[in-house]
């Protein structure tokens, strides 16, 4: 069922307002769609209003991932995955602020290369700024569309993407003209990447599960950040709110894992869930970023929900790690 106005839209809008101003509401207006997007990764958001802000978010995913709750996607692709490789040169996509790839570069044995390539200006300044300051010399970085930039052909050993293979739009073009092209015959793809409904466009069954969950939550710790409103309920996300937003946002996530399996074939893949929990933590996230007793309760009924729903439908999230064919 597609929806293209519902009310959780204007909560949002609202919410944002309070939680951004004005500005970053405008900036959504515009007549450009590039723009829009770029407004969106440049933009530095408000903390811990998101499900990834939760320590314990963050510790059950590492025990969901590595089955360690100590260990990371990242320690665990450097350490499992590419144990006693030397010297790997490693392609990013839409690398964002480049967290990540910043942390594998502090592993100067096993990544020689890493270039990173996003779209917005802001991110790839403050990536290249740590990087400097932590005198990382194997870590370059493009500010291009990825589309109309060229890469070195059977020159990388990996290509990466954390969290923004949802945003390309032409799947098989990309993967077809610009990935397998850089990669080497034996080079490989590691994904961390939303491979759920396209525009957030969640299933009946999902959006009564997020409600059920939110239903467990006590009115003190639903209040949204930044403003007085208790989110009682989960609407759903209206399509026109999400592309206004950001035109690129999970333009085309369903179909990312059959697009990978074309041309990579699996070695690995780890479900993290997130069909219940992101929906349920949105704006309402810094609640639980402290714990007490009364609250590590309210996680580990909301855990079991979505351990629950996952044992019947497909994952939102995964980590993946695969062979090019």
């Amino acid at each position: 069922m597609i929806r293209l106005l519902t009310r959780e839209d204007f909560i949002d809008v609202y919410t944002k307002l309070n939680q951004r101003g004005f500005g970053f509401i405008a900036s959504k207006f515009s007549f450009k769609k590039e723009s829009r997007i770029s407004s969106a990764f440049n933009t530095f958001r408000l903390e811990n209003t998101n499900w990834w802000d939760i320590p314990a978010v963050q510790t059950r995913w590492n025990k969901m991932i590595s089955r360690d709750d100590n260990t990371d996607f990242r320690d665990y692709l450097i350490n499992h995955h590419l144990k006693d490789k030397k010297n790997l040169k490693v392609l990013s996509l839409g690398s964002g602020t480049c967290q990540h790839e910043i942390y594998y570069a502090s592993f100067n044995n096993t990544f020689s290369e890493i270039l990173c390539v996003d779209l917005g200006l802001n991110n790839i300044e403050k990536a290249q700024k740590i990087a400097q300051e932590k005198q990382l010399n194997n870590i370059h970085f493009k500010c291009e569309d990825i589309y109309k930039t060229t890469f070195k052909e059977n020159y990388y050993d990996l290509v990466v993407f954390h969290a923004s293979l949802h945003h390309f739009s032409n799947l098989d073009q990309l993967f077809k003209d610009k990935i397998i092209p850089a990669l080497k015959n034996n080079g490989c793809l590691f994904i961390n990447e939303y491979v759920g409904a396209n525009r957030f466009q969640f299933p009946k069954k999902q959006i009564q599960t997020i409600n059920s969950a939110l239903d467990i939550i006590p009115k003190e710790h639903k209040i949204r950040g930044a403003t007085n409103l208790v989110k009682n309920k989960f609407y759903g996300n209206g399509l026109f709110r999400v592309y206004l937003a950001d035109p690129s946002e999970s333009v085309s996530s369903a179909n990312i894992l059959d697009t990978v399996y074309k041309y990579f074939n699996v070695v690995e893949e780890r479900s993290f869930g997130g069909n219940i929990l992101m929906s349920v933590f949105k704006d309402i996230a810094y609640h639980f970023v402290d714990l007490n007793a009364e609250k590590q309760t309210i996680l580990n009924k909301l855990f079991k929900i979505e351990d629950d729903y996952l044992k019947e439908n497909k994952p939102d999230f995964l980590v993946g790690f695969y062979q090019k064919k």
